[in-house]
């Protein structure tokens, strides 16, 4: 298999997972709005339900390898049977929002929350893994780029399904069957019985960081906490982005564009992360990304115009995924022996924040109308403010070995 069907396999797949799977919501929740279906809070609980199955669906990954001890050590299932399974599982679940059942809605999103988080994180590790032993770990920034891709889609498809005056439930129809052709497309690259290649290494290069580096919980628990602060970052913005731009510009042309800018700027950044040498302290890179993420949060509320919102849109994509590619990187730097279960606790830690924002965003809104999402969104940028910081202080404490050091 040669990397660029590895590399085109992963940004598909996340194209599904991410792009459709967990963000096809946020360009169809207008129309959902306009029909009646539901309203702001109801909108934010069913945004919730999604995230919180993405938060379980990563524990189950983190506690994986304790289950299937208890079970009495059995073989682990194939990781690209589980990639395989979930994107089959989000693209029904993604047909299944189609039924005018709002009842079911929750347990759909909850349910797609679920396959999201174990296509993404089983996407990651096999397609970096193959890459890495295929000695192009460089390409594995390229997979990164399929939400943004899936964003800029779902988007465009939105803003012209609105023109047509198409229902929102012939949109989940829509999402739900590029769901299964996307699938379709990858499913023979994930093949179960693809293993490690003969002679090669499972773990790809750190920039010279000794596999055996030992890491206390400590380092790692603080980079959980500074990667979970993401979530809560992005989350109200990425859930409420077409919604906020109506309210600041009513009537305006543009207002379908902001959600495909956010996913041009995903694409952007994740190609930007793939030019980046490896040697580079991935904690610095991050911080570096926290604070664009906060600026483009900052713009929007300093300049609720055409131009703020746009600028705000792109700023706040370009690290979406970067920030995960580095972060994964530094997963692979610190538990090199424990990456699934490591990703999983993140990740983990990344889906509370998701949670928490919706939620949160409603009820200052109900509190607090005539500010509207500025409150919510002034918290955003603030804790990506103090991850920015957190992990500052990880680089500070936890310095990485230069190469002379290593000896």
């Amino acid at each position: 298999m040669k990397p660029w069907q590895v590399a085109a396999a992963g940004l598909l797949s996340l194209a599904v997972a991410m792009g459709i799977g967990r963000f096809a919501f946020t360009p169809l929740l207008p129309m959902m709005l306009a029909e009646g279906a539901l309203d702001l809070s109801a909108a934010s609980w069913l945004a919730s339900a999604n995230y919180f199955g993405y938060l379980l669906g990563a524990l189950l990954c983190v506690l994986q390898p304790w289950l299937w001890r208890r079970l009495g050590s059995p073989p682990a299932p194939n990781p690209a049977l589980l990639v395989r399974a979930g994107l089959a599982a989000t693209a029904l679940l993604t047909l299944g929002m189609a039924a005018q059942l709002p009842a079911a809605w929750p347990a759909l999103r909850f349910a797609a929350g679920v396959a999201s988080a174990f296509v993404f994180i089983y996407t990651s590790g096999w397609c970096l893994s193959r890459l890495s032993q295929l000695g192009q770990p460089a390409m594995g920034a390229l997979i990164y780029t399929g939400p943004g891709a899936g964003i800029v889609l779902s988007g465009l498809a939105a803003s012209a399904m609105v023109a047509l005056g198409w229902s929102a439930a012939a949109g989940w129809a829509l999402f739900g069957a590029l769901a299964v052709v996307l699938t379709a497309l990858v499913w023979r690259v994930f093949d179960p019985r693809q293993g490690v290649l003969p002679g090669a290494s499972s773990e790809p290069s750190h920039g010279g960081v000794a596999a055996d580096t030992v890491h206390g919980s400590g380092e790692v628990g603080l980079f959980a906490l500074a990667y979970g602060l993401a979530g809560f970052g992005y989350i109200v913005t990425a859930t409420f982005l077409p919604v906020i731009a109506r309210g600041a510009l009513p009537g305006s042309a543009w207002l379908d564009l902001f959600w495909p800018i956010f996913g041009i700027g995903v694409i952007l950044g994740a190609l930007g992360a793939s030019r980046i040498s490896g040697r580079r302290d991935r904690r610095l890179l991050l911080c570096g990304c926290y604070v664009v993420q906060a600026l483009g949060i900052a713009a929007s509320l300093v300049s609720p115009t055409l131009a703020g919102f746009a600028l705000g849109s792109l700023l706040l994509g370009l690290p979406f995924t970067a920030l995960t590619f580095f972060s994964l990187q530094e997963v692979r730097r610190l538990r090199p022996a424990q990456v699934p279960s490591t990703v999983g606790l993140i990740t983990s830690v990344y889906g509370v924040g998701q949670i928490i924002g919706p939620p949160l965003a409603a009820s200052l809104l109900a509190r607090r109308p005539a500010a509207g999402f500025s409150l919510s969104l002034e918290l955003a940028a603030a804790a990506l403010a103090l991850g920015a910081a957190l992990f500052l202080l990880l680089a500070r404490l936890y310095p990485v070995p230069t190469p002379a050091a290593r000896g």
